[in-house]
């Protein structure tokens, strides 16, 4: 399947989230860190509406028909309180480093890189500007590569989970 085809599957999916009983959230994030659960692909193709977690999940299953070189990342920046995520997949074509991107809104698009290191420097400066603003706390910053989590996690399982992935360098790859 090719990235547009899943991108146009993906526009049937909405942001929100989907709790422990199955009810649908679409602005009130209040019990978000208690009540979430990730969704399995199939799942969220039934609910139509995940987190970027829920998303990126998707994504992987539609690309992994078709890519061999697939990549999912999690950034965060800790910061004792809400500490902001934002998960996102990397394909690899012809010789580029692709970022998809669906569940962040703004940057909806699928963007071509040279290198990996270019992709993961343009996402952690977009992730800076749009989300931290002037909370930004470099050494809060981390980004993880990760693997397929197990589905119907909660919150801190799915923390747990990226924390245990690859830690990614980006000034030193």
């Amino acid at each position: 399947m090719k990235e547009d085809k899943i991108m146009s599957l993906m526009d049937e999916i909405n942001y929100g989230w989907v709790d422990k009983k199955g009810s649908k959230h679409v602005d009130d994030f209040d019990t978000f860190s208690t009540d979430y659960v990730l969704q399995s692909p199939q799942e969220l193709i039934k609910s139509k509406l995940g987190v970027c977690w829920d998303q990126v999940e998707l994504e992987r299953y539609y690309f992994q028909e078709s890519f061999e070189e697939v990549k999912t990342y999690f950034i965060v920046h800790y910061d004792n309180a809400k500490s902001p995520t934002h998960t996102f997949l990397v394909f690899k074509k012809d010789n580029y480093y692709y970022w998809f991107e669906h569940s962040w809104e703004m940057f909806r698009g699928i963007y071509k890189f040279h290198s990996l290191r270019e992709l993961l420097s343009n996402v952690r400066e977009k992730f800076i500007k749009t989300t931290l603003y002037d909370k930004y706390i470099k050494e809060n910053l981390v980004i993880y590569e990760y693997n397929k989590p197990k589905f119907n996690i909660s919150v801190q399982e799915f923390f747990d989970h990226c924390d245990n992935g690859k830690y990614v360098d980006i000034e030193n790859m």
